[in-house]
């Protein structure tokens, strides 16, 4: 058992079934997300875990998604000064400004992208297969605060990177039967 518990897959299984990270772990971590706006909340979540605990993010996922207009991408992109406020004064989030103003910016460059692959998943799968190296250039060079780990997290937790599950995690088997993009 020792062994197990080293792994993410492992800790999972020393916790209750209403854990926070049981339940983002048996139903959402490496899992393919079909629509723009799971995919862009994904990565507004992973911008915010920056220098905190992604328990602290799980605890507060569902005022993320209330806050942010249930990461309705194009009302994220109209926002204005007054909503920055709003989020910049929400104790339910993460009260960054940085982070904010990223989460505001890059709903803007999904919709420029989605303009022209058609969706923001279309644009990621244009680009795959890519070395984990290369997946953060192409981040860099076009959304705000995405650096490595960032974009290592959100393309392996979406299922466009392996590594989210251990091959002895029973999620392991449940996810490859939905063929994610790192099979491919």
């Amino acid at each position: 058992m020792a062994e197990i518990i080293k792994s993410y897959c492992g800790y999972i299984q020393t916790l209750s079934s209403d854990n926070v990270h049981k339940i983002y772990h048996d139903n959402e971590y490496g899992f393919p997300l079909e629509s723009d706006n799971e995919l862009f909340a994904r990565l507004v979540l992973e911008i915010n875990q920056a220098g905190l605990s992604w328990d602290t993010i799980l605890k507060k996922k569902v005022h993320f998604f209330k806050a942010y207009d249930n990461f309705e991408i194009k009302k994220v992109a109209a926002y204005k000064e007054k909503q920055v406020e709003r989020l910049l004064n929400d104790a339910g989030i993460i009260r960054n400004r940085l982070k904010v103003h990223a989460a505001i910016e890059n709903a803007k460059k999904i919709i420029e992208l989605q303009k022209e692959f058609g969706s923001f998943k279309n644009w990621i799968n244009h680009h795959h297969p890519l070395t984990k190296e290369e997946w953060v250039k192409l981040f860099k060079k076009h959304f705000k605060f995405t650096g490595g780990e960032i974009v290592n997290e959100f393309l392996m937790s979406t299922g466009y990177l392996p590594g989210a599950h251990q091959e002895n995690c029973p999620l392991y088997k449940k996810i490859k039967k939905l063929k994610p993009m790192w099979m491919q």
